[in-house]
């Protein structure tokens, strides 16, 4: 039988490395969660020690009745100035919200992480908490949890994408470990980090996100991060207003996404070292936190006051406004701190708001404020970040209410259509769009793996005898011959009519410079890399780029080694056109075709 060359991917076959990567996520996915439950631990220490001078570790939920009074106003100004020595001389990698710096790596350093980011990014983050940043700690968790799987991916050998994989596994651990909500983990690192769903990223997921919320549980209790009373979604008759709430959280989310990267660009006129930047903003943080205590630290227990209708119409009105003034003034100025906790915060309050709203105006309407609240909370963030089915998920596994399903589904879709139709870059993408890196968040399948060799392969070419000289194919490619003139290699066939190798143009100029009578059997491959009717053409692909040929020679998969067509790049190229007109090309309906008949 012929001796083909054929591309086996990587060492151990594709079942033993998706079992190995799953072995990896196992430690990513415990050491996710403990690293969740050290940074509350370590704000704790940081907010009671600064805001009650105490030492304690426990998370306390609601700085309002702190004991600072007019020191308030230099407390946060002076984290920051400590957040700002650490990104000058540390890493530049701690400022943000945590989740475009993963994203960040994955497209830009193939899922490298820097060791000391996992070291000082929950660094940055506990001081700027624990000085009253208005911030959540899960897109710091999520950062060094992906930091944390990037370590490993570094440490042992793996490719870049089972590396991705595994800083994904870290980033959901962390997400799990945060909220208790393993599933909207799973499909969050899919949708923001991954962006393909498959076995080889699902099951380390599931693995990871899993051991990671056996750790919480352990260390914290079960149950959700928000406990929230049973609660009334008034279906079907509240519907039309959950759409209503899905298009004010979708303007919503654009707006806020537009001003934050407005009062980034301020910040970055200033004629001062950015190591000032946090300082300044957190001068402005103390003097909201004046105004309204409430919007200070992580703001957990007041999402749960808002979620159980705990809150009224003006303590509402009042947490939305200065929530989103105190978050765009602090992390617009690139300190460090997540923005997930402070979105859904001012989601939750603008859901309320709407519904107590909307009671007022319509008597005996009845609507739930805290439904509302937990709809705004998805809806919001749903829109900002464009993870929409994951939030929808998230939401869920907070309330576990069957009944928030629709409304969930209805108004996070309508609320992500108004951001797309407004804006192009969502809040997690527009720093990276800036940089001149493009996000595709769209999930699509490959057409190279749907398509069959057989299906896009040329008809057989004009083959050679093997015992033809190599002067003699180069004379009739001088002369122009039509069928030589195009054709860039060429299969050589023995007495059988058997394919015993193949011959390049590069092959016959070689031959040609060396001055040596050969025959085309001496100057090409006889062990040529081929490609079989029944396989793919991201397999044919494969074969191409790895062993440096631009065609493939077709043959059965028998003893027999009968040639029955030629791949080319060019015919490849036909599959991915098809698929293009697939997408563009609009074809005739019925009532089109009656339209033209009649007329």
């Amino acid at each position: 039988m012929l001796d083909c060359k054929e591309y086996r991917g990587p060492l151990g076959g594709e079942g033993f490395r998706l079992f190995f990567i799953s072995l990896l996520s196992a430690p990513i996915g415990l050491l996710g969660g403990l690293a969740a439950w050290l940074l509350f631990k370590l704000i704790g220490l940081f907010s009671n020690f600064v805001f009650y001078q105490k030492l304690s570790f426990t998370l306390p939920m609601d700085l309002s009745d702190h004991r600072l009074g007019l020191w308030l106003l230099l407390v946060p100004a002076v984290g920051g100035l400590i957040v700002g020595l650490i990104g000058k001389y540390g890493t530049e990698k701690i400022r943000g919200h945590g989740i475009p710096e993963v994203m960040d790596a994955v497209l830009t350093n193939r899922s490298k992480v820097q060791p000391r980011v996992a070291l000082l990014k929950p660094l940055s983050v506990a001081v700027s908490i624990g000085t009253g940043g208005p911030f959540g700690a899960e897109g710091p968790i999520i950062q060094t949890g992906g930091a944390l799987g990037s370590l490993f991916g570094q440490l042992i050998d793996v490719s870049a994408s089972e590396r991705k994989v595994l800083l994904a596994s870290g980033a959901a651990a962390g997400m799990a470990a945060t909220f208790s909500t393993p599933i909207s983990a799973v499909i969050f690192a899919i949708e923001l980090l991954l962006f393909e769903f498959r076995p080889r990223s699902f099951i380390p997921l599931v693995i990871s996100s899993t051991l990671a919320m056996t750790v919480h549980d352990a260390l914290v209790g079960n149950g959700p991060l928000f406990h929230v009373s049973p609660m009334n979604f008034g279906l079907p008759h509240a519907l039309p207003y959950y759409a209503l709430l899905g298009i004010l959280c979708g303007l919503g989310a654009v707006g806020f996404s537009r001003l934050f990267y407005w009062v980034e660009e301020q910040f970055e006129r200033l004629p001062l070292d950015p190591l000032w930047w946090p300082a300044i903003g957190g001068i402005g943080l103390g003097m909201v936190g004046l105004v309204d205590p409430l919007v200070l630290g992580v703001g957990y227990h007041t999402i749960t006051a808002i979620l159980n209708e705990r809150l009224a119409l003006l303590s509402l009105c009042s947490i939305l406004v200065w929530k989103s003034v105190a978050l765009l003034v602090s992390l617009g100025s690139g300190t460090s701190g997540g923005l997930l906790a402070p979105m859904f915060t001012m989601g939750a309050a603008l859901g309320g708001t709407f519904a107590l709203l909307l009671n007022l105006a319509i008597p005996g309407l009845g609507l739930s404020p805290a439904a509302f609240a937990v709809i705004g909370m998805a809806a919001l963030f749903a829109a900002a970040s464009r993870a929409t089915f994951a939030f929808i998920i998230f939401a869920f596994e907070i309330t576990r209410n069957y009944d928030s399903i629709l409304p969930l589904m209805f108004a996070c879709v309508l609320a992500t259509a108004v951001s797309l139709q407004i804006s192009r870059h969502s809040i997690m993408t527009e720093r990276l769009a800036r940089r001149g890196l493009k996000v595709d968040q769209n999930y699509e399948v490959d057409p190279f793996r749907q398509t069959k060799v057989e299906d896009a392969m040329a008809a057989v070419p004009c083959a050679l005898e093997e015992t033809m000289k190599v002067a003699e194919i180069a004379a009739r490619i001088a002369s122009h011959d039509p069928v030589l003139s195009l054709q860039q290699s060429f299969p050589l066939l023995d007495s059988n009519g058997k394919l015993s190798g193949m011959l390049s143009r590069s092959d016959i100029l070689r031959a040609l410079e060396a001055g040596e009578e050969k025959s085309v059997k001496e100057a090409g491959s006889r062990s040529p890399v081929v490609a079989f009717p029944d396989e793919s053409l991201h397999d044919a692909l494969a074969k191409m780029l790895s062993h440096g040929v631009a065609s493939l020679p077709v043959v059965e998969r028998n003893d027999t080694g009968r040639m029955v067509g030629l791949l080319t790049r060019a015919s490849m190229l036909e599959a991915r056109l098809e698929r293009l007109q697939e997408e563009h090309v609009r074809e005739k309906g019925w009532l089109g075709k009656m339209l033209d008949k009649a007329v």
